[in-house]
């Protein structure tokens, strides 16, 4: 497949680009995470352990709703690299949830040749279950 068309240079970004990713969330995403990462927390995969926390349920592990924000962030700047990525989970989210991630350009850093990211995710109710800011390395 040829690429060269669709990768983001230093002048084609600008602030106020975003792009956004939609999943619902499946109990077998959970297993494949869990199955991947060896991410054995009961809250994820146990659901009389997880009636028995705060959250009243299983709930989707955080880094495996984070994993959208990466989507979104490289939809945005396709074929640069991630810096980096803080996050603040705000609310759980529960299989069955369909979560939007976004990722909107807020400031290009000259010095670094790099961009500032806010990335957001959202449930279906539009709720924010996720808040971050990232960092991506321009290479172009």
């Amino acid at each position: 497949m040829n690429y060269e068309d669709k990768i983001k240079t230093w002048d084609s970004l600008q602030p106020g680009n975003s792009e956004t990713m939609t999943k619902t969330m499946t109990e077998s995403d959970v297993m494949l995470w869990v199955g991947i990462t060896g991410d054995m927390n009961p809250v994820h995969i146990d659901k009389e352990y997880g009636k028995t926390t705060r959250f009243k349920d299983v709930v989707v592990p955080g880094l495996l709703v984070a994993g959208l924000i990466s989507t979104a962030v490289t939809k945005v700047t396709f074929g640069n690299v991630y810096a980096m990525q803080n996050l603040k989970f705000v609310k759980p989210v529960y299989i069955g949830d369909t979560i939007t991630a976004t990722a909107v350009i807020k400031e290009k850093l000259e010095e670094k040749h790099m961009v500032q990211i806010e990335t957001t995710c959202v449930n279906q109710k539009d709720e924010i279950v996720i808040v971050g800011e990232g960092r991506e390395y321009i290479l172009g």
